[in-house]
């Protein structure tokens, strides 16, 4: 729901600030006031083509904001600005966005019917919506069979269905799987492990002279353990070096442990270039398979696996592709019969939803509208998925697609009609949250106009209904009324809407009815509110 509108240098606009409820608002006032530049402003809100035409004398730049709030009480703020020179922004909730995401969030929000473009019901989808909604049709069977086709052909797409393009990756595959094989890499850490092995082989000779050296210094003769046995010597057992004695003996155990150690390490390093160039060609081996298919050898032996995988899938492939295309059988027979019983509901529903949106046509003043709902581009098209609503205005006229209709209040109330037979068909529920209707009263009045005030006053019990009108029997219908007026400055021109109370309403329902406000245009303006 629409609940603030804030405009600024737009037409006759300097700057407006309008808040909205629920229910009807009637948009009243005199001709050239500025109450299509109300709707103009929404129409810039839901992706409209911004023309600096609109921009007031002497502006830089036009400004819309709107407040929206959503049946869960979600608030969304939808802004456009048109500058003088350059390309129009965007912004929803604040941030900048293209004009394109700004209709697309605001597709749900508002439905503008009339002279304008942005009307969800012209669509060949949202007419396709409409007939479903109204003959209750269920798609769900359709929509599995689909479904389900969609996921069969991307499996046979995948199995490789051109016979030379599968030998070829059956090729590359069974050479990867043989290269793989024969690395035999079973642990991940094994390249870490290599290296390490590597350092030591490659310098096995100083290594074994480093540890030949730290042993004589430590254990050879007058090396530190015989000096550390001499110092233990000489004071062990006198009572004033007992706490230095025993960690004496601590560190002769150490050194003794240190040069078992290092005499062991010592005669454990092999001086092996046959072990050495081993390691390095392994190594460089693992390299390359890293190179090739993956950083790390976890990477490469998930690859291993795949690849292993695609190989037997494909080298299967005559069997599972007899599989699958048995199933692409049953699932395209499940999907013609789910098509059959969709297009049979659809035409069906299709005569009685003309028949009523023709009867609600000749209330509005459309007596010789027809109304045509066409399913399919042939008669035996299953599941008529194109579905097109056709209207002829006058007696003799051919019904031509609503997108083609010329007359501005024809159409507009056209959807109106459509609009009334859609919420009466499920309680409503379904359609933007806010309707505005524009010239919907184009050349009618009297009982016809009440009938437009009374079905606008229905379909608002379900939506938010904005209606610009020149008729006091339709504002009257309204819950609330807003009066658009002008006044002129210094030579320019400045436009004002204002929320009217109880008896601000008479007095413009009585200028609306007679252009006064006699005390018996009053009379018949108290009479048309109650």
């Amino acid at each position: 729901m629409l609940t603030e509108l804030h405009i600024e240098n737009l037409g006759v606009i300097e700057q407006l600030d309008l808040v909205l409820g629920a229910g009807l608002t009637a948009l009243t006032g005199e001709t050239g006031a500025g109450k299509t530049m109300l709707v103009e402003a929404i129409e810039l809100l839901v992706g409209g083509r911004a023309d600096t035409t609109i921009i007031r004398h002497g502006a830089d730049e036009a400004r819309v904001d709107g407040r929206f709030i959503d049946a869960d009480g979600v608030e969304r703020v939808l802004s456009r600005v048109i500058p003088t020179s350059g390309r129009s922004r965007a912004y929803v909730d604040g941030r900048l966005a293209t004009v394109t995401s700004l209709a697309e969030t605001a597709a749900h929000m508002v439905d503008l019917h009339g002279q304008h473009a942005h009307q969800s019901l012209l669509s060949v989808a949202t007419q396709r919506a409409a007939l479903d909604q109204f003959g209750g049709v269920d798609l769900s069977p359709l929509r599995e069979a689909r479904a389900r086709l969609t996921e069969i052909d991307a499996a046979l797409a995948a199995l490789g269905g051109d016979e030379r393009v599968r030998a070829r990756e059956i090729d590359l595959l069974k050479f990867q799987v043989e290269e793989l094989d024969a690395a035999d890499i079973v642990d991940p850490d094994e390249d870490v492990d290599l290296d390490a092995e590597e350092s030591v082989l490659a310098d096995a000779v100083a290594h074994r002279e480093a540890g030949a050296l730290a042993y004589e210094s430590l254990g050879g003769e007058s090396g530190a353990r015989d000096a550390i046995g001499a110092a233990l010597a000489a004071i062990d057992g006198r009572r004033p070096y007992l706490e230095i004695a025993s960690r004496l003996h601590e560190v002769v155990a150490e050194v003794d442990d240190l040069v078992a150690a290092l005499r062991d390490t010592a005669d454990g390093i092999d001086e092996s270039p046959d072990r050495l160039e081993e390691v390095r060609l392994r190594r460089q081996l693992l390299v390359d398979l890293r190179r090739k298919y993956g950083d790390t050898l976890a990477d490469v032996m998930a690859f291993h696996a795949e690849t292993e995988d695609r190989l037997r899938e494909l080298e299967s492939y005559e069997q599972r592709a007899a599989e699958l295309d048995a199933e692409r059988v049953a699932a395209l027979d499940a999907e013609k019969q789910a098509a059959k019983v969709v297009g049979k509901q659809r035409r069906a529903a299709a005569p009685r939803l003309a028949e009523q949106v023709e009867a609600h046509l000749r209330e509005l003043a459309m007596p010789n509208a027809a109304i045509a709902v066409e399913v399919g581009e042939h008669a035996n098209d299953d599941p008529g998925d194109r579905v097109q609503f056709l209207l002829a205005a006058n007696p003799g006229a051919p019904v031509l697609p609503l997108t083609r209709v010329a007359s501005g209040g024809e159409l507009a109330r056209a959807m109106l009609a459509l609009r009334l037979v859609l919420s009466a068909s499920v309680g409503d529920g379904n359609g933007a949250d806010t309707l505005v209707f524009d010239e919907v009263d184009a050349g009618i009045g009297g009982e016809a106009a009440q009938a437009v005030g009374a079905a606008l006053a229905g379909l608002a019990q379900h939506h938010q209904v904005l209606v610009v009108t020149h008729l006091a029997q339709v504002a009257a219908a309204a819950d609330a009324q807003v009066s658009v007026s002008k006044k002129v400055v210094k030579g320019a021109t400045f436009a004002a809407a204002k929320r009217l109370s109880d008896d601000e309403r008479v007095d413009e329902l009585a200028r609306m009815l007679s252009g006064s406000t006699s005390e018996s245009a009053l009379q018949h303006a108290r009479e048309l509110l109650r």
